[in-house]
């Protein structure tokens, strides 16, 4: 059974400097589409650097419900022994996605052309989500949806007995939605296409293509346009998972607002359908260095070195929110500690993430002592010398929430109490080790 479990309670507390180094966990994206494009495959897909965080491990467990043998060999060493596209088995029992919206979104895409049936749950935050966005396309292929009112999980699925491929526009930015319909049509004759309108993470298009599948993009007046020639046979590969730039802008942003900071995270992502947040910062006057680029596992990656800086308030490109969607919250606490405002344009996707996110942080920020507006799609925030704290959030059982005003915490004049720090275990179960090792005073209340 999916659900939520006892609260976590959590205080950060004014702290020293941050020094050290942050081996922040593996990509979140890239390890849910490692274990479902190994499942995909013929072979056996060999993945280090797998993120072990709750979201992922749902994933993982998924793809055995689906026939696939995944096996964890050491810490973010796995294999998956797939069942090739179409080979998909019906599941015996529902499939939990716990808060993985990624994960249950992909998972549909993947088994909506192959004439199944399953049943999707989550926890009471996914169950809030919307689905409609990614079972429209779906039913496009022939799938048929059965859910809650609007389209909410429990859902049930039934892949398409005759599948047929699609022409789909995004109606959003969104790499859920795209991904889900790239991996419905491995399984649909012919070509499917996707286009968008604004880039979003490539990362499905990318290890599409090194899995073997003949996949193209063209840039046209029309958007970016994605072509996929559907029933190819997929071969296992070796997937390298570069570390994540969503958790890594945790230690970094803690970092910058830290007085006398110098901090080291190795080896980051920095794929530029994903390194908005980084030029943003360095936009905002971060002492922010890229050391050692190189590729990793067909990624761009670098060492981070960050020292503490004075921030100014800047207005954020709009064009730039597909790029560091996930990353607005920390980018929002640490806005409340620049000089000036920080305007945050056409983030309205955030308010259908695992919480809503514009509401979140401006009632938290709020609650801090820091001065707010926003819109259904902006989030204004005024900067101060200094951030009196001493309030009690509440995080709505989103992850990037309870971290964000936990960072926030080591900064302010008095201590940030998070209501429930336990979600942070779906994507960086490492968090609070990994930050007081860098010195960090963060704590679980009862301790």
């Amino acid at each position: 059974m999916s659900g939520h479990g006892p609260a976590l309670p959590m205080i950060a507390r004014p702290s020293g400097p941050l020094r050290g180094v942050a081996e922040v966990p593996g990509d979140k994206s890239i390890s849910h589409r490692a274990l479902i494009l190994g499942a995909l495959s013929i072979g056996e897909t060999r993945i280090t650097g797998l993120l072990e965080g709750q979201d992922v491990l749902d994933t993982a467990r998924a793809m055995r419900a689906f026939g696939a043998e995944v096996t964890q060999h050491g810490p973010g060493a796995w294999s998956v022994h797939g069942v090739g596209v179409g080979g998909f088995a019906e599941p015996d029992g529902v499939i939990d996605c716990g808060n993985s919206g990624t994960g249950v979104r992909l998972i549909m895409g993947a088994m909506a052309t192959t004439d199944i049936g399953a049943t999707f749950t989550g926890d009471a935050s996914l169950n809030k989500r919307p689905m409609g966005r990614v079972t429209d396309p779906l039913v496009l292929f022939g799938a048929q949806s059965y859910g809650r009112r609007g389209g909410r999980l429990p859902l049930t699925l039934i892949g398409a007995a005759q599948p047929v491929p699609v022409r789909y526009t995004l109606p959003m930015p969104s790499a859920q939605v795209k991904s889900a319909v790239l991996l419905a049509g491995l399984n649909a004759p012919g070509q499917t296409i996707v286009i968008e309108h604004e880039p979003t993470r490539d990362h499905t298009e990318r290890m599409l293509r090194g899995f073997g599948a003949e996949i193209s993009v063209e840039e046209t007046p029309e958007g970016r346009v994605i072509t996929l020639t559907g029933q190819p046979e997929l071969q296992a590969q070796p997937v390298a998972v570069p570390r994540d730039p969503s958790s890594a802008a945790f230690p970094v942003c803690a970092a910058l607002m830290v007085q006398n900071s110098d901090i080291l995270v190795p080896g980051v992502s920095q794929n530029p359908t994903r390194n908005g947040i980084y030029l943003t910062l360095q936009d905002m006057g971060a002492d922010l260095v890229m050391e050692n680029p190189r590729s990793e596992g067909g990624e761009p990656v670098a060492d981070l070195r960050v020292r503490h800086s004075t921030l100014k308030g800047i207005e954020v490109p709009q064009d730039r929110a597909a790029s560091m969607i996930d990353e607005y919250p920390i980018l929002a606490a640490l806005a409340a500690t620049a000089q000036g405002t920080t305007v945050m344009r056409g983030i309205r996707e955030l308010r259908v993430k695992e919480s809503d996110r514009i509401d979140a942080m401006a009632r938290g920020l709020e609650a801090c002592g820091v001065r707010v507006e926003e819109t259904e799609d902006s989030l204004t925030v005024h900067g101060m010398a200094q951030v009196p704290g001493g309030a009690t959030v509440r995080t709505h059982i989103d992850h990037r929430i309870a971290m964000s005003f936990l960072c926030l915490g080591l900064a302010a004049e008095a201590p940030i109490h998070v209501d429930d720090g336990s979600p942070i275990a779906t994507s960086f179960p490492a968090f609070e080790a990994l930050m007081a090792g860098l010195g960090a005073a963060i704590t679980r209340a009862n301790d």
